[in-house]
């Protein structure tokens, strides 16, 4: 009887952490001792369900989800801002938690963040109490692909959830205050709306009681997840709302790998989500925003597995607090205005200090101006009065000077009549034979123009074909934009060094291009009603490329990018 006993214990306890006590019957001689505490487990396994040792963070979307993946921080819990997660396994709002996790994320800069939380983790078997470091770096590979490099790092101490229903031997260690130390890496990948992660949940763990790993290689939990964001656009007023459905997988030693999907719809004002676990079954959950920085919400699972029938239904509690500027993310076109809306208010600020300095120095001009006119008047008047005299003595001479030379010029004026009616004559039969001799050239030259523009027009097309048919892939961190058709604007690649909403601010850099000796030009999109400067037209992206790496030959030092039109 007392080995049947040892094979009903084995059952009971396998791939769970009361499966120690299995080595205690080994080394208890006294068959009622066995017996006792055979007794007590099975007891305490048929007051509750079996629960696995993980966080059970399967029906976290937001805030807190760098508790799903550390790569999450990046983007999914709303930096910097602070965020309280509770959940209560199987049991009523005034019991204890089963899990409670409160976690402050941080935004270093647009590829790196960092956060920290204080958590509790009641697996039924242990209670987990502690700290966790999270910190996350993004690399860009181009401006829609981007890879997620996360670690959190726990410091917890682990004892045991209830010692009472525990009577160990003199020869066994129960884990009394033990300090643990734990890892766990992930990554995501984010192809446009498209995410991708992978997580072990405890990759790397250490006892520093003991001196040796907490756990055994073959205990380690791994965390797939899979999501698409859906814009709203029936909630798009504040230009953040999506439908983001999710599907997971998550293995457990010793434990069925659990598979699931949930779905979060998120606006400005709520939030609503549910779920499905193939372990701890469905799931349904709702929140308000508050203020644009307070949010607060709640979510109830129910177990549907034969595992689960009669237990209590889970309740989650989520709420967070956002720090820091409410100013959204904008889309790359809209960055782009607003990066000019700066440099405009910055030329503003500029040409009104010119127009300051201007007006000074036009009154400065203008009072210089007045004196030497002045000064110019004075002298002229005591001039005019020395030469009175003279002048009209001067005037009688010149009269008979000029009656003798209109005489003279009569003469003249016929002599030269004959000699031009001469010229004339020999001039037009000149101007036959150049006339028949232009004639002649000019037929050549439309012959050779022809031809060269036959060959300018096969040439030309050859280019509009290649230019169309060119495959361009962004480099990582370029800036591109790509149209079929842009009004009358021919086809190729342009070099913008700017773009304007404001026509004042427009003619000013264009006259600055001017006298900087740079030929821009410019084109008009009705699309965004913005002005665009182009500093000039390349036919291939290598040579846009080259131009824009080699800053205009050095003659344009600012930042430009390359936008393309490919004809029709």
């Amino acid at each position: 009887m007392y080995y049947c006993l040892l094979f009903i214990e084995l059952k009971i306890l396998e791939n769970s952490a009361f499966s120690t006590l299995f080595f205690v019957f080994l080394h208890m001689k006294n068959f009622c001792g066995a017996f006792l505490i055979g007794f007590v487990v099975f007891g305490v396994r048929a007051q509750t369900a079996p629960l696995p040792n993980d966080f059970r963070q399967q029906n976290i979307t937001e805030y807190n989800s760098s508790l799903v993946n550390p790569a999450y921080a990046l983007d999914r819990n709303n930096a910097p801002s602070a965020a309280l997660w509770a959940r209560w396994q199987w049991q009523t709002y005034d019991a204890d938690p089963t899990s409670i996790f409160f976690n402050y994320t941080h935004k270093l800069n647009e590829e790196s963040a960092v956060g920290g939380a204080f958590f509790q983790n009641n697996t039924g078997i242990f209670l987990n109490t502690g700290a966790a470091i999270n910190y996350a770096y993004a690399i860009d590979f181009s401006s829609n692909v981007r890879l997620g490099i996360g670690l959190n790092f726990f410091a917890f101490q682990q004892k045991l959830a209830d010692e009472r229903l525990f009577q160990p031997n003199p020869i066994q260690r129960l884990p009394e205050n033990d300090m643990v130390l734990q890892l766990a890496p992930g990554l995501n990948l984010r192809v446009d709306k498209f995410n991708i992660g992978f997580v072990s949940e405890n990759m790397f763990d250490y006892n520093l009681s003991t001196n040796e790993r907490n756990t055994s290689p073959t205990d380690r939990m791994f965390f797939g997840l899979a999501s698409y964001d859906i814009p709203m656009e029936i909630l798009n007023s504040d230009g953040n709302s999506y439908l983001r459905p999710a599907v997971y997988f998550k293995s457990i030693p010793g434990f069925d790998t659990q598979y699931g999907f949930n779905a979060i719809l998120s606006s400005q004002k709520f939030w609503a989500q549910a779920g499905y676990n193939s372990f701890y079954g469905i799931s349904a959950g709702a929140g308000g925003r508050f203020l644009k920085r307070f949010s607060i919400g709640a979510l109830v699972e129910f177990g549907t597995s034969p595992e689960l029938k009669g237990v209590d239904p889970t309740f989650e509690l989520v709420t967070s607090y956002r720090f820091g500027s409410l100013e959204k993310a904008q889309p790359p076109e809209e960055q782009l205005i607003a990066e000019q809306k700066e440099k405009e208010k910055a030329l503003e600020e500029e040409l009104k200090m010119s127009e300051e300095l201007t007006s000074k120095k036009d009154e400065k001009a203008k009072e210089r101006s007045n004196k030497i006119r002045a000064k110019q008047y004075r002298d002229s008047v005591r001039q005019s009065g020395k030469y009175t005299d003279g002048a009209v003595k001067e005037s009688k001479r010149d009269l008979r000077r000029k009656a003798d030379s209109i005489n003279r010029a009569n003469q003249a004026l016929v002599f030269r009549k004959m000699v031009a009616q001469k010229r004339q004559k020999r001039q037009d039969s000149i101007n036959v034979i150049e006339k028949a001799r232009e004639e002649a050239i000019a037929l050549n030259v439309q012959r050779q123009q022809d031809s060269l523009n036959q060959i300018a027009n096969t040439k030309a097309e050859a280019e509009r074909l290649v230019l169309k048919n060119e495959v361009v892939i962004p480099k990582p961190g370029e800036r591109y934009e790509e149209v079929t058709k842009q009004g009358n604007l021919e086809p190729g690649y342009y070099l913008i060094a700017n773009v304007f909403g404001t026509k004042r601010y427009f003619d000013a850099f264009m006259g600055d291009m001017k006298k900087r000796g740079i030929s821009a030009g410019s084109f008009y999109r009705e699309t965004n009603k913005y002005n665009y400067v182009y500093l000039g037209r390349y036919t291939s992206i290598a040579d846009a490329r080259k131009a824009r790496e080699s800053k205009l030959d050095g003659k344009y030092q600012e930042k430009t990018w390359i936008f393309r039109v490919t004809g029709e």
